[in-house]
Protein backbone atom coordinates (compact mmCIF):
# COMPACT_ATOMS: atom_id res chain seq x y z
CA UNK A 1 0.00 0.00 0.00
CA UNK A 2 1.60 3.27 -0.56
CA UNK A 3 -0.03 6.92 0.78
CA UNK A 4 1.53 9.40 -0.28
CA UNK A 5 0.87 12.58 2.50
CA UNK A 6 0.89 16.21 2.42
CA UNK A 7 0.62 18.62 5.07
CA UNK A 8 -1.93 21.59 4.33
CA UNK A 9 -3.92 24.30 5.38
CA UNK A 10 -6.61 23.47 2.93
CA UNK A 11 -7.55 20.88 0.51
CA UNK A 12 -11.06 20.00 -1.37
CA UNK A 13 -11.71 17.37 -4.04
CA UNK A 14 -14.47 18.49 -7.07
CA UNK A 15 -16.21 16.15 -9.35
CA UNK A 16 -18.19 17.54 -11.77
CA UNK A 17 -17.98 21.30 -10.50
CA UNK A 18 -19.28 19.96 -7.49
CA UNK A 19 -16.90 19.72 -4.31
CA UNK A 20 -17.45 16.71 -2.75
CA UNK A 21 -15.12 16.63 0.06
CA UNK A 22 -12.80 19.73 1.96
CA UNK A 23 -10.83 20.38 4.52
CA UNK A 24 -9.10 23.21 6.39
CA UNK A 25 -5.78 22.04 8.58
CA UNK A 26 -4.73 18.33 7.96
CA UNK A 27 -3.20 15.85 5.45
CA UNK A 28 -4.66 14.99 1.91
CA UNK A 29 -4.28 11.55 1.37
CA UNK A 30 -3.52 9.93 -1.71
CA UNK A 31 -3.72 6.17 -1.27
CA UNK A 32 -2.93 3.58 -3.65
CA UNK A 33 -3.75 -0.26 -3.11
CA UNK A 34 -2.29 -3.26 -4.43
CA UNK A 35 -3.76 -6.73 -4.45
CA UNK A 36 -1.32 -7.86 -2.02
CA UNK A 37 -2.14 -5.31 1.12
CA UNK A 38 -3.64 -6.68 3.88
CA UNK A 39 -5.90 -5.76 6.90
CA UNK A 40 -2.46 -5.14 9.06
CA UNK A 41 -0.79 -3.29 6.24
CA UNK A 42 -4.19 -0.82 6.73
CA UNK A 43 -3.51 -0.58 10.52
CA UNK A 44 -0.04 -0.26 10.37
CA UNK A 45 -0.75 3.21 8.16
CA UNK A 46 -3.58 4.29 10.48
CA UNK A 47 -1.06 3.89 13.64
CA UNK A 48 1.22 6.10 11.61
CA UNK A 49 -0.48 8.65 9.99
CA UNK A 50 -3.10 9.69 12.76
CA UNK A 51 0.22 9.55 15.17
CA UNK A 52 2.56 11.56 12.86
CA UNK A 53 3.84 14.63 14.54
CA UNK A 54 4.68 17.19 11.44
CA UNK A 55 2.59 20.29 13.28
CA UNK A 56 4.43 22.88 14.97
CA UNK A 57 4.51 23.25 18.54
CA UNK A 58 4.50 26.78 20.53
CA UNK A 59 8.49 26.20 20.03
CA UNK A 60 8.00 26.37 16.17
CA UNK A 61 9.60 22.75 16.27
CA UNK A 62 7.38 19.78 14.35
CA UNK A 63 6.42 18.08 17.63
CA UNK A 64 2.31 17.83 17.30
CA UNK A 65 0.20 15.32 15.95
CA UNK A 66 -3.17 15.93 13.57
CA UNK A 67 -5.49 15.22 16.67
CA UNK A 68 -3.84 17.68 18.70
CA UNK A 69 -4.22 20.78 16.11
CA UNK A 70 -8.05 19.17 15.67
CA UNK A 71 -6.82 18.55 11.82
CA UNK A 72 -8.84 16.56 9.31
CA UNK A 73 -7.74 14.33 6.64
CA UNK A 74 -9.00 14.25 2.95
CA UNK A 75 -8.34 10.67 1.86
CA UNK A 76 -8.38 10.28 -2.38
CA UNK A 77 -8.09 7.17 -3.96
CA UNK A 78 -5.06 7.24 -6.61
CA UNK A 79 -4.12 3.82 -8.43
CA UNK A 80 -1.59 5.66 -10.54
CA UNK A 81 0.61 5.68 -7.58
CA UNK A 82 1.57 2.30 -8.87
CA UNK A 83 2.52 3.58 -12.27
CA UNK A 84 5.43 1.38 -13.89
CA UNK A 85 7.52 3.69 -16.03
CA UNK A 86 10.27 1.10 -16.96
CA UNK A 87 9.07 -0.23 -20.55
CA UNK A 88 8.64 3.08 -22.71
CA UNK A 89 6.75 6.66 -22.00
CA UNK A 90 3.34 5.02 -21.70
CA UNK A 91 2.99 3.93 -18.02
CA UNK A 92 1.71 0.47 -16.81
CA UNK A 93 -0.76 0.21 -13.81
CA UNK A 94 -0.71 -3.54 -13.79
CA UNK A 95 0.47 -3.00 -10.21
CA UNK A 96 -2.07 -1.40 -8.89
CA UNK A 97 -5.22 -3.42 -7.39
CA UNK A 98 -8.49 -4.60 -8.96
CA UNK A 99 -11.10 -2.19 -8.40
CA UNK A 100 -13.65 -3.88 -6.41
CA UNK A 101 -10.57 -5.06 -3.98
CA UNK A 102 -8.70 -2.07 -4.10
CA UNK A 103 -12.50 0.18 -3.35
CA UNK A 104 -13.00 -2.04 -0.84
CA UNK A 105 -9.74 -1.79 1.49
CA UNK A 106 -10.14 1.84 0.73
CA UNK A 107 -13.45 2.32 2.53
CA UNK A 108 -11.95 0.02 5.35
CA UNK A 109 -8.84 2.29 5.12
CA UNK A 110 -11.02 5.32 5.67
CA UNK A 111 -13.01 3.59 8.43
CA UNK A 112 -10.21 2.83 10.09
CA UNK A 113 -8.98 6.40 10.02
CA UNK A 114 -12.47 7.67 11.62
CA UNK A 115 -12.79 5.19 14.50
CA UNK A 116 -9.20 7.17 15.94
CA UNK A 117 -11.83 10.44 16.24
CA UNK A 118 -9.95 12.09 13.47
CA UNK A 119 -12.48 13.78 11.00
CA UNK A 120 -12.47 11.98 7.46
CA UNK A 121 -13.40 13.23 4.14
CA UNK A 122 -12.88 11.44 0.98
CA UNK A 123 -13.12 12.08 -3.14
CA UNK A 124 -14.89 9.33 -4.96
CA UNK A 125 -13.36 6.24 -5.39
CA UNK A 126 -12.78 5.35 -9.56
CA UNK A 127 -13.85 8.90 -10.39
CA UNK A 128 -12.32 11.70 -12.78
CA UNK A 129 -11.47 13.96 -9.60
CA UNK A 130 -9.83 17.15 -9.71
CA UNK A 131 -7.72 17.74 -6.33
CA UNK A 132 -6.94 21.34 -4.91
CA UNK A 133 -4.62 21.75 -1.93
CA UNK A 134 -2.14 24.59 -0.30
CA UNK A 135 0.70 22.29 0.84
CA UNK A 136 1.77 24.03 4.23
CA UNK A 137 5.52 24.09 4.41
CA UNK A 138 5.70 22.18 2.29
CA UNK A 139 5.76 19.04 3.87
CA UNK A 140 4.72 15.61 1.71
CA UNK A 141 5.75 12.35 3.13
CA UNK A 142 5.55 8.91 1.48
CA UNK A 143 4.23 5.67 3.26
CA UNK A 144 4.85 2.30 1.29
CA UNK A 145 4.06 -0.81 3.44
CA UNK A 146 6.34 -2.76 1.74
CA UNK A 147 9.46 -0.20 3.10
CA UNK A 148 8.34 -0.42 6.75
Amino acid sequence: MKVVLQRVSQASVTIEEQVVGQINKGFLLLVGICDDDTEADLDYLVKKISQLRVFEDEAGKMNLALGQVDGAILSVSQFTLYASTKKGNRPSFTGAGQPDYAQKMYHLFNQKLAATGITVETGEFGADMQVALVNDGPVTILFDTRDN
